[in-house]
């Protein structure tokens, strides 16, 4: 059982309990479906704002991976110019692209961070409650430990993105517009040209804007994809932590050298973001799950945190049942 208070405002407790985690019905990755039991714990209700994430610079003069130099002995091979502090921005082209290269709509821009999310000219002035963003997995560790919490696991926030519930196609039903009414933020048009913005937003939106789950949180599916602290690999049986070995070999197996991150390892993300569409990325689902190097940050990547009872060790979070 929880605290009667919370350890901090704004968070809300997750029973203990066993829920269904991935999928056999849509991308290869969710699979394969199979029965996880997990110890409760605090989440936050809603992803770390700007505002918030603003106090902790202020506190601590913390500069994120996106404001800083990149290390050249890292990056041997690197063009200079792309080792100058930038991050990666969501530039929608003119007209219709074809969606196999997603450097179409993707730019990296030097000065571009959660100062100014859209590049240099750009603020968060008047964005205080949108979701901080271009927060590599590095600097969301850094904030949650100053806070005094953790980053959840793939596990745990998949869970709390259910909400109760289960056997549905989304974490409110089976309808992605519950009768023609966005319920998060998502893309809306001619991905990746046109948003119609028929939820009102084009880009980020203020937290909360978009009914709370069953648990009363907001925002865990659309508007900015997630952080957790998993590596990435095949959806793993058995515990979730384990020792430091294991944790390790986990950390070496998420990497691909043939993706775009090249020898960075991944960790998993979760929730789907302003920029999920039926037509390209129908990751606006709690299954759903994407790799991301641990390096990069982008104007659609944030996070919440957790806090789990004092004794409670991850090793607790346990595949009970697989399909």
């Amino acid at each position: 059982m929880p605290s009667k208070r919370p350890p901090a405002s704004g968070m809300v407790w997750i029973p203990a309990g066993s829920f269904w985690m991935g999928s056999d019905q849509h991308y290869p990755e969710e699979a394969p479906a199979h029965r996880v039991e997990l110890a409760g714990f605090w989440i936050d209700r809603a992803p770390v704002t700007n505002a918030q994430f603003l106090k902790f610079v202020k506190a601590t003069s913390y500069r994120t991976l996106a404001e800083s130099f990149a290390d050249s002995a890292l990056y041997p091979d690197a063009d200079p110019a792309q080792l100058h502090p930038a991050s990666i921005v969501f530039v929608p082209p003119a007209g219709p692209v074809g969606q196999a290269n997603h450097y179409s709509w993707w730019q990296y821009v030097p000065g571009a961070s959660w100062r100014h999310p859209e590049g240099p000219g750009s603020s968060i002035k008047g964005r205080g409650q949108h979701p901080v963003v271009h927060v590599a997995h590095a600097d969301a560790a850094a904030y949650a430990s100053w806070i005094g919490k953790q980053l959840p696991t793939e596990e745990e926030w998949e869970r709390a993105a259910w909400g109760g519930r289960e056997g549905c196609e989304y974490a409110w039903g089976d309808e992605l517009h519950p009768g023609g009414v966005p319920v998060a933020n998502t893309f809306q048009g001619d991905f990746p040209h046109h948003n119609s913005c028929l939820d009102g937003w084009e880009l980020t939106s203020p937290v909360g804007a978009y009914p709370a789950n069953g648990y009363g949180l907001v925002d865990m599916i659309g508007n900015v994809w997630e952080w957790t602290d998993s590596w990435y690999g095949p959806h793993q049986s058995g515990a979730a932590g384990c020792c430091a070995e294991a944790q390790s070999a986990r950390q070496q197996a998420s990497i691909d050298p043939g993706s775009q991150h090249g020898a960075a390892p991944r960790k998993v993300v979760k929730g789907g973001s302003f920029l999920c569409a039926p037509s390209y990325c129908r990751r606006y689902r709690p299954a759903a799950r994407m790799a991301q190097g641990i390096d990069t940050s982008t104007s659609h990547m944030g996070f919440r945190c957790i806090v789990r009872p004092p004794g409670l060790n991850i090793t607790q979070s346990l595949d009970i049942t697989q399909n």
